[in-house]
């Protein structure tokens, strides 16, 4: 497994990538809206979609901390040149 692959809580806990997650979010949230199961079923996946929702939340959180923790190690954002206006050329 790749470690950019965290582990989900809960009875089924393979570890996922963030485009699996939300591929398994998005097959829930499918199935809840289709309306055609029983009560308990429906509770079961509202929970498990919840769980992948906080999943691929966190996994987002992570990486946006990542993209900082790089920007600051080796300084701000990259800037481009500033280009001057047409006629300020001496």
């Amino acid at each position: 497994m790749t470690k950019n692959r965290p582990a989900t809580k809960g009875p089924n806990s393979d570890r996922l990538s963030f485009e699996e997650a939300l591929a398994r979010l998005e097959e829930t949230v499918q199935a809840l809206e289709a309306g055609d199961m029983a009560l308990a079923e429906a509770t079961r996946l509202y929970e498990k979609g919840m769980r992948l929702a906080r999943l691929c939340s966190e996994m987002l959180a992570a990486a946006e901390l990542k993209i900082t923790q790089v920007q600051t190690a080796y300084g701000e954002q990259m800037r481009l040149p500033r280009e001057e206006p047409p006629g300020l050329e001496e």
